[in-house]
C-alpha cells in the first residue's frame, strides 16, 4: 500500500496512491492524517488495503497524483530518530579526524534526536541563511513505527515497522563541529528534513524488503548529474528492526515515530573507499563523504559544499525501473524574512 498527504493545514490530508504513482484517492473518512490511520492501525490499515486495491483495479472515484501538492507523508511527528547504520560512513569521518572508530559503534547504533516539529515538503525548496553554513544533502531511508513497548526485541521490533520512505536529512556542515564540540549534541546543525511524496507498507518492496533491509539502490542526483547509486541493504551493520529496538531501550515509542538509517554508504569493491560514478563506483549519498575522502587522500577536501540555486534529487525504484516512493526533489534557495 502506498499512502501521501496533500498540503492542507498542519497535517496534511490522508490520500491513498495507486502502485505506478499515477492515480490516488481520498481518505479522509477512514483516516483524516496519516497520524490518524496510524494511531488506529489495526482498523485503518485493512480499510485503507481495501481501497488500494481497488484503485489499482481502476475502481471507484480517483484523481491524478500530483507529488508537487504533497506534504511530507508525516508532515510533523511526535518524534523523529536519526541513526547511523553505515559504519563505513563513520568510519571516513573517523579516518578524516586522524581517529579510530570505538568497538562499541559496531555493536551499539549512534542515534541523535532530530527536530520533527516541521518538515520540508517533497519538492519544496531547502532555506538556508547562509552558504558558508555548508549546506549539505543526505540520502537515507527511514521506518515509521506503531506503538513499540519499551525494551523490544529486535526480533519483535520488526512488526512494528508499518511504513517506509525516502528522506533528505538536511545538514549545515559548518555548524555542525561547533555544536559536538560542547559535548550536548546539535540543533542548528540538523534543520527541517525532507520525505518523499509517498510512504509505502513493507511488503510493496516486494523481495528488496529481506532482513529489515531494503536491498536496491538509492538514487541521488546534484545538478542534473548521477552522484549516489549505494545499494541500501549493502553494508548497513543494523538493520532497521535493530534500530528501532534500540530506540525503545528505556522508553516506549507512539505511533508515528520516524526511525532514519543515516546516510547510505557503501564500501568501495577493494573494501575501501567508494569511488565516484564516472570512476565505476556507486558514488555517494551526501557530499560530506566525497570530501573524507578527499581528505583522506590529498589532505584537504575539494568539493564545496550547496550553494542557492543548486539542486538535488532522490529516488528509489524497482527492478523494473519504476519509481516506488516518488522523487525527492528541491533546490536550494536563500531564506527571506
Amino acid at each position: 500500500m502506498k499512502l501521501a498527504s496533500i498540503k492542507h493545514g498542519r497535517d496534511g490530508h490522508l490520500i491513498i496512491v495507486s502502485r505506478d504513482l499515477s492515480k490516488a484517492v481520498d481518505a479522509g473518512d477512514i483516516a483524516s492524517t496519516m497520524q490518524d490511520a496510524l494511531d488506529n492501525w489495526a482498523i485503518a490499515e485493512p480499510l485503507l488495503q481495501a481501497r488500494y486495491e481497488l484503485l489499482n483495479k481502476g475502481e471507484g472515484d480517483s484523481f491524478s497524483f500530483a507529488p508537487e501538492a504533497c506534504a511530507s507523508p508525516l508532515p510533523r511527528a511526535f518524534q523523529w530518530l536519526d541513526g547511523s547504520a553505515y559504519i563505513n560512513h563513520v568510519e571516513l569521518v573517523r579516518k578524516a579526524r586522524g581517529s579510530k572508530v570505538p568497538e562499541s559503534f559496531y555493536t551499539d547504533p549512534l542515534m541523535y534526536q532530530g527536530g520533527s516539529d516541521s518538515f520540508i515538503g517533497p519538492m519544496d525548496p531547502i532555506l538556508a541563511v547562509s552558504e558558508g553554513h555548508g549546506i549539505d544533502f543526505e540520502a537515507e531511508l527511514v521506518v515509521i513505527t506503531d506503538d513499540v513497548p519499551m525494551a523490544v526485541s529486535a526480533r519483535n521490533a520488526k512488526s512494528h515497522i508499518k511504513l517506509i520512505m525516502l528522506v533528505d536529512d538536511v545538514s549545515l556542515r559548518g555548524l555542525i563541529p561547533g555544536e559536538l564540540a560542547k559535548g550536548f549534541g546539535f540543533v542548528h546543525g540538523k534543520p527541517s528534513s525532507a520525505f518523499s511524496p509517498v510512504a509505502v507498507t513493507p511488503d510493496e518492496l516486494d523481495g528488496a524488503w529481506r532482513g529489515s533491509k531494503v536491498h536496491l539502490p538509492l538514487l541521488v542526483q546534484y545538478n542534473a548529474k548521477p552522484f549516489g547509486k549505494a545499494n541500501a541493504g549493502k553494508d548497513m551493520t543494523f538493520n532497521f528492526a535493530q534500530l528501532v529496538a534500540h530506540a525503545a531501550k528505556t522508553r516506549t515509542l507512539c505511533a508515528g515515530t520516524i526511525i532514519g538509517s543515516g546516510t547510505v554508504s557503501n564500501q568501495g569493491i577493494d573494501g575501501g573507499a567508494g569511488k565516484k560514478i564516472e570512476d565505476g563506483g556507486r558514488g555517494y549519498s551526501c557530499i560530506a563523504e566525497i570530501r573524507m575522502i578527499e581528505t583522506i587522500k590529498d589532505g584537504k577536501p575539494s568539493t564545496g559544499f550547496m550553494k542557492f540555486g543548486d539542486h538535488v534529487s532522490i529516488e528509489m525504484k524497482d527492478k523494473q525501473g519504476r519509481s516506488i516512493f516518488g522523487k525527492i526533489d528541491h533546490f536550494v534557495e536563500r531564506y527571506k524574512k
